[in-house]
């Protein structure tokens, strides 16, 4: 029972590192979004914000609990991750400037009352929510199943640790966005890294949609075999030593130090 445990806790760090590292940019949209407010409601209209985007990713979070057991929704969330991880990998590694939602926000960001502006924070964040929120499904159906019974059509334990990754990438955002942009202005490589690891997550998710009962391509019990287990953990942790060490990493460091 402790193993189950730990593997819980395991997964939950790496969802929570995966979070920060997401929601470093994330912080900085919402940042652009408020800039246009007065100096006294920009910090109230991010925190109204990141408090309807709450209300939001838990409800998106229930109504996942019932259909994140459906073979055709894990189908489409590892071809989502897979799509964006190697989407950013591709535009990263030819140099080319990755346009995404992010971008559109800002170009809608400015002129907008308080009320309408915490609005647009609360729907940019659900809009960067899906991401991580299919990531910590990805990542919590391959776990062992706990003794906490179901919650929805989802097993309690699972379900526990998307909604406490939910609640990380919002705390993260509000509170060590700043610590995760400085660590990807000195380790460049670090983003890259994250959505290497948002389609390694993806890959999970599809062998655990290969190994549904009523698909059978792979044995029902894979995803949760000792090998399996090994073999994902070890290429995460591969991907993330990479990223650390890579030498887009070095050449920053030296850059900075002229």
């Amino acid at each position: 029972m402790e193993s189950i445990w730990l593997e819980y806790a395991w997964a939950l760090l790496i969802l929570i590192a995966l979070e920060g590292l997401l929601s470093a940019d994330n912080a900085l949209v919402l940042a652009v979004i408020a800039k246009h407010l007065p100096e006294n409601q920009k910090k109230k209209a991010i925190n109204y914000g990141i408090i309807m985007a709450f209300v939001f990713r838990f409800a998106a979070l229930f109504a996942i609990s019932f259909i994140a057991n459906v073979w055709q929704i894990q189908a489409i969330g590892a071809a989502y991750l897979l799509y964006l991880g190697l989407k950013h990998i591709i535009k990263a590694r030819f140099g080319r400037e990755n346009k995404n939602i992010r971008e559109d926000v800002k170009k809608d960001a400015a002129g907008k009352g308080f009320w309408p502006t915490v609005g647009k924070i609360a729907i940019a964040d659900l809009a960067f929510a899906i991401d991580s929120i299919l990531a910590a499904v990805a990542l919590a159906l391959g776990l062992p199943d706990s003794p906490l019974g179901d919650f929805g059509g989802m097993d309690g334990g699972k379900f526990m640790v998307v909604v406490l990754g939910g609640i990380a990438g919002l705390i993260l955002i509000k509170f060590a966005a700043t610590w995760f942009v400085k660590l990807l202005a000195q380790r460049p490589a670090l983003e890259t890294t994250a959505y290497a690891i948002v389609a390694w997550v993806g890959v999970k998710l599809a062998v655990i949609t290969l190994a549904h009962e009523d698909i059978g391509v792979l044995d029902h019990d894979f995803p949760h075999s000792t090998v399996w287990t090994l073999i994902f953990y070890g290429v995460l942790i591969a991907i993330a030593l990479l990223g650390w060490f890579a030498p887009a990493n070095k050449k920053q460091s030296q850059t900075d130090s002229l």
